[in-house]
């Protein structure tokens, strides 16, 4: 077994407090983004137990007026990658065309879908239990130009 050189042990003791400084800027100053050396807030919050619970979803509506659920198995989008990107779909709900795109290669025989919507629907939640109550919210429209 070989001992560190002092060079061998400054670099080691220089990339230690470099991950620490990182770690502790992170910790003060950092978002989700700059993870790991910032901090991850989704596992380090929670809301209050009486505040309702969003439920995400993607529907269509095709050319008959039937509503179409556009999940996974529809579209090859997952659900987390569209809640991910709700504030660009909500700023250029245009976007949403990739959407109703994915769902026709996936369902070339389907009718066409003349509209796409993010809903959420908001749990009802009392005392951190779910009331059965909810209420739908259409968070962004899209709709093709007729």
């Amino acid at each position: 077994m070989e001992t560190l050189t002092t060079r061998g042990r400054a670099v080691r003791l220089g990339a230690t407090l470099l991950g620490l400084a990182l770690l502790l800027l992170g910790t003060v100053r950092g978002v989700d983004d700059d993870f790991p050396f910032g901090p991850f807030r989704m596992y380090s919050t929670s809301e209050p137990p009486d505040a309702p619970a969003p439920d995400t979803r993607v529907e269509g509506v095709d050319r008959t007026g039937a509503v179409v659920a556009l999940g996974q198995d529809a579209t090859g989008i997952r659900r987390a990658e569209i809640e991910g990107q709700q504030d660009r779909y909500a700023a250029d709900p245009s976007l949403l065309r990739q959407v109703a795109e994915a769902y026709a290669e996936r369902h070339p025989a389907a009718p066409a879908l003349v509209e796409v919507r993010i809903v959420v629907r908001w749990y009802d939640i009392q005392g951190g239990r779910p009331t059965g109550r909810w209420t739908d919210r259409t968070a962004v429209r899209w709709e093709t130009v007729p």
